[in-house]
């Protein structure tokens, strides 16, 4: 399963990233990895470090290691810097963008709401967090979840991520919706990760 049962904070702290708002606080009293060793010094392998790297972006879109890997093949078959077609790849997954958007403030909600069947592309109930959004694809909540309290506060703006919406997208939260003008590009996607190290772990 993806959604492991390990406290957000721990893992968070494991893998040097906040995984959720809530674990930025935590993380910034305590930016070390958990455990009575956390703070002493590792000697860290290239592997390691390869894995690590792996680990983090894994952990930031919340997916299994199936998943990635098969996200990663597909990113081979790709043109240009094959690190930066993976991190692309990732981004068009529909619960990534759900967050992006503002709708959801976690990619942990943002997967329950498509897993829960509230919402929908270009009319139709998808409820695949994996399903690829192309561009020009319209993503919004459906009719009925609309007056749920969650959808609600999303509708306010109170899941929105501090900072701009990324380019790519085209965003109307009072209607709940956003398109996908186009592919994104890796810089413009917020995820925290050194994509060749990732690149470098699978091609081992």
């Amino acid at each position: 399963m993806a959604n492991q049962s390990r406290p957000k904070v721990k893992k968070s702290r494991a893998l040097g990233i906040a995984l959720t708002p809530k674990a930025v606080k935590y993380f910034e009293a305590r930016p070390y990895p958990p455990g009575e060793h956390g703070r002493g010094r590792k000697q860290n392998s290239d592997y390691k470090v390869r894995l690590l790297e792996k680990q983090r972006l894994r952990a930031q879109y919340d997916i299994s290691e199936r998943q990635m890997a098969r996200a990663y093949d597909r990113a081979k078959k790709a043109e240009g810097k094959t690190g930066e077609a993976l991190v692309v790849e990732l981004e068009r997954r529909l619960d990534a963008l759900v967050l992006r958007s503002g709708i959801a403030r976690t990619i942990y909600q943002a997967r329950q709401m498509v897993v829960h069947g509230h919402i929908q592309v270009n009319g139709q109930k998808v409820d695949k967090p994996s399903f690829r959004v192309r561009p020009d694809d319209v993503v919004m909540v459906r009719e009925k979840s609309r007056e749920k309290p969650l959808f609600q506060v999303a509708r306010e703006g109170g899941f929105a991520a501090e900072g701009e919406t990324p380019r790519y997208l085209q965003v109307n939260l009072k209607a709940l919706a956003f398109r996908l003008d186009r592919d994104p590009n890796r810089k413009e996607i917020p995820v925290i990760c050194d994509e060749q190290l990732v690149v470098e772990y699978y091609a081992r």
